[in-house]
């Protein structure tokens, strides 16, 4: 029951995210909430929004939270196929991920609208991500919804909308909710980087 209840959490995610349309206008956002499974959270150390997940990526690898572990900062863009300013800030984010990996940062996009309506992955939406991704230049990991992040993705209502981890899933500052110039994006970066390093 449990898994039919994420499946269908993540049918109604995409359905929503489709509706709502991209978020250029809105304002920054607040703290996502950990994923809640009654039967693995701690009642004494509340869980990382991503500090315990698996999922596959664009190139249909699997990865999980060891991921992060390397890396003082992770930055999570959430977009979509559909999303004109996702796909137009894509380029700048590929350069960033090129500039910060040596800093201790690292850049990974979720793909939000690569859904079927029964909850499988479709394959010819996952191939327009690709697309995107090599026409953009957004050479970083890319991320496919699974079970694990539907409860992430429920909490989003536009995209793009990115939020910040660190090395170990727990959400550091604000969720951005809006696409941003690559000059603000650096602003955005080195403080949220300044606040984990401090």
């Amino acid at each position: 029951m449990k898994k039919f209840h994420h499946l269908l959490s993540g049918v109604l995610l995409c359905g929503m995210l489709a509706l709502v349309g991209c978020g250029q206008n809105a304002t920054d956002g607040g703290q996502l909430a950990p994923s809640t499974d009654d039967e693995t959270q701690s009642d004494v150390t509340p869980a990382g929004v991503l500090s315990s997940f698996s999922a596959t990526d664009l190139e249909g690898n699997e990865v999980d939270q060891g991921m992060l572990a390397d890396y003082d900062l992770t930055m999570v863009n959430v977009w979509a196929t559909f999303c004109g300013p996702c796909i137009s800030e894509m380029p700048d984010l590929g350069q960033l991920a090129q500039e910060y990996q040596d800093k201790g940062v690292q850049i990974v996009g979720l793909v939000s609208d690569v859904l079927n309506a029964d909850g499988t992955i479709n394959e010819e939406q996952v191939q327009t991500a690709r697309d995107i991704v090599a026409e953009t230049g957004a050479a970083y990991t890319h991320l496919l919804p699974s079970n694990d992040l539907f409860g992430v993705l429920g909490q989003i209502s536009y995209v793009p909308t990115t939020f910040f981890v660190d090395s170990t899933g727990a959400q550091v500052g604000s969720a951005v909710i809006s696409a941003q110039s690559k000059d603000k994006w650096v602003e955005t970066i080195d403080a949220m980087l300044a606040e984990v390093q401090s």
